[in-house]
């Protein structure tokens, strides 16, 4: 067994794992820790346990020292030069004509690289200006290109839910989200009710699609034939996962009726379960925006 800490930077990121030495460190406290990017300052979310060292990717770091006012000082300090460094790239990007969008400023506690994210289409020749601003900062500079989904994460916002963003108020990792979640949950395949900020399948379709997993698995597909309790064949017309309803289409004399039977009142055939080549067939990548309407599209043909 061996003894960590949790330590995130920023306000939302991954949670790393430090070795707290004898000090006395608490969750909430703040510390000064060696990175591979240079010494950092950041927040304990996990407070002090033993995990088996098989869990953890060696060598672990140790705690530099539990961060002074005055090592919250320079971090605010860094907060406030981050601003003004923010707009000096900004119009370094706007004198070089650059074909790209600066998102966020970045310096390491120690002043030893300065890091600024970016978005673009495609790749970017910045090295005249990394010389631009390295002549201005003398220090390190490092431009990294980020994602929509980073960017969204860094800038934050409000959700169509009406609530802060997940991404950038707790989630520390971008979960793989499907268009098969979207079909799983019923929802509409409009990209504009299925989308987030960030114009990517909302994050929030991961959360019940294990729910949703295990009730369809209870239920028939739509077209199947079942028999009902009163001994009549019918087909299936629509089913209610949270409900865990069934519409049947019976028979009833000379006349068709619809009826609706909770699914465990209904006789039906067992599905099988998928092997797994077609379950590897069955994955599907995260769509663009574009690949959406075109489902979308196609979706109404069929209708």
């Amino acid at each position: 067994m061996i003894k960590i800490i949790g330590v995130r930077f920023r306000n939302v990121g991954k949670v790393y794992y430090f070795d707290p030495k004898a000090l006395d460190i608490k969750m909430g406290d703040h510390v000064i820790v060696e990175t591979a990017r240079g010494v950092e300052y950041g927040m304990v979310v996990l407070g002090p346990k033993e995990v088996e060292e098989s869990r953890i990717v060696q060598p672990l770091k140790e705690v530099i020292r539990v961060a002074t006012p005055k090592d919250k000082s320079k971090e605010e300090t860094n907060r406030r030069k981050e601003k003004e460094a923010f707009q000096i790239c900004l119009k370094k990007i706007a004198d070089r004509k650059l074909d790209m969008k600066l998102i966020d400023a970045e310096y390491t506690f120690d002043n030893s690289k300065v890091l600024f994210y970016f978005t673009a289409d495609g790749r970017v020749d910045f090295r005249e200006l990394v010389k631009d601003l390295a002549a201005v900062f003398k220090t390190r500079i490092e431009l990294r290109q980020i994602g929509v989904r980073d960017e969204t994460k860094i800038l934050g916002g409000i959700g169509i839910c009406g609530r802060p963003l997940c991404c950038h108020t707790y989630l520390s990792d971008f979960a793989p989200v499907s268009i098969k979640m979207a079909k799983e949950q019923n929802l509409s395949l409009n990209p504009t009710k299925i989308s987030g900020t960030c114009g990517r399948l909302m994050c929030c379709l991961k959360n019940e699609q294990e729910t949703y997993e295990y009730l369809n698995k209870k239920l028939p597909n739509n077209g199947d034939t079942v028999m009902t309790p009163e001994g009549l064949k019918g087909e299936v017309q629509s089913v209610s996962v949270l409900r865990q309803t069934v519409k049947v289409l019976v028979e009833a004399g000379d006349e068709k009726e619809i009826r609706e039977y909770r699914v465990e009142e209904l006789k039906m055939k067992q599905r099988h379960k998928k092997n797994k080549d077609s379950k590897e067939k069955d994955k599907e990548k995260e769509l663009t925006p574009e690949e959406l309407k075109e489902l979308e599209k196609l979706e109404k043909i069929k209708e």
